[in-house]
């Protein structure tokens, strides 16, 4: 059977924690208005992968596979392909012809974007990427690339063939 002070502690208790609720009450709320109003990231938010363009709207992806390397698990796919002596994809010898990033296994540890010689890939502020199908978690060198500037369609077009195992001199 209860004492008297174990029921007044508890008493005591539950009036600490009405207390607690009643000033929490007073105080304005801090919640973000998500779906009617874009959240605020910090600057070192890890969203999702951005693959970036050079000032002329070529792909800065040299295919080189240090960020498929550097990843710990292994999440990021990549196919090269040689630029041609007409067109150019990117500023090196390769391109990307195919990246994927699987985001069922990405834990957004950014060692890709650490690896990253040309600065190719980085962390966007993306964040909405729930899915109840885990087929499209696959995300393609398509979605991930960036906007080419205005005026760009992100291939070089040469008049002349440039000769790439010398440097394009």
């Amino acid at each position: 059977m209860p004492t008297i002070n174990d029921i007044l502690s508890g008493a005591a208790a539950i009036a600490k924690g009405m207390g607690i609720t009643l000033k929490e009450m007073m105080n304005p709320v801090i919640t973000d208005d998500y779906p009617d109003a874009p959240p605020k990231f910090q600057e070192r938010y890890r969203g999702l992968h951005v693959l970036q363009r050079d000032e002329n709207g070529l792909e800065k992806c040299v295919a080189c596979f240090l960020c498929s390397a550097a990843c710990p698990t292994q999440c990021i796919y990549i196919e090269a392909a040689d630029n041609t002596e007409k067109v150019r994809i990117s500023g090196g010898e390769r391109y990307a012809e195919v990246y994927n990033i699987d985001y069922s296994r990405c834990i957004f540890c950014g060692y890709c974007v650490e690896a990253c010689p040309t600065d190719a890939i980085t962390h966007g502020h993306g964040f909405e990427l729930a899915s109840y199908n885990t087929s499209t978690l696959v995300y393609r060198k398509e979605k991930l690339l960036a906007a080419p500037p205005a005026g760009t369609d992100g291939k070089l077009k040469l008049d002349h063939p440039v000769n790439v195992s010398e440097g394009g001199h």
